[in-house]
């Protein structure tokens, strides 16, 4: 038997690389299903306190202008000093939600959200459907 010494052997990953994909597949079957739980005891706080809800203001206002303020109907001509009076009861961390009709004049909606945020308010929101 003659052996060449310059022939160079090549290796053949192909096996390598199945098992390695086997257990690729395998860690990803399992891993999601490990839970660590780690078991602390916390510190009791010196004061709890507990969040209030703080009801939202919806404003309402329909194809024939008339807006509504939580169920209180208000002329849309005199809504800014309105709201302005109305605001004064309201925490103003509450949240606005602005209803309007989608047929109603940009420059309608973009007044009352500007009353709302010259009443206080910083968190207004414009409701739509979807």
């Amino acid at each position: 038997m003659i052996y060449d010494w310059e022939d160079k052997p090549e290796l053949n990953i192909t096996p390598l690389v199945d098992v390695m994909l086997v257990l690729l597949a395998i860690l990803m079957v399992i891993a999601p299903n490990i839970v660590y739980e780690e078991n602390i005891k916390l510190p009791q706080g010196s004061v709890s306190q507990q969040l209030s809800k703080i009801p939202p203001v919806h404003i309402t206002i329909d194809k024939e202008k008339i807006l509504k303020i939580n169920k209180d109907i208000y002329e849309i001509n005199t809504f800014i000093d309105n709201f302005y009076t109305y605001s004064r009861d309201l925490d103003k961390k509450a949240t606005v939600l602005i209803s309007a009709d989608k047929s109603l004049d940009y420059g309608v909606v973009m007044s009352i959200l500007a009353a709302v945020k010259q009443a206080g308010f910083s968190e207004v929101s414009l409701a739509t459907n979807g």
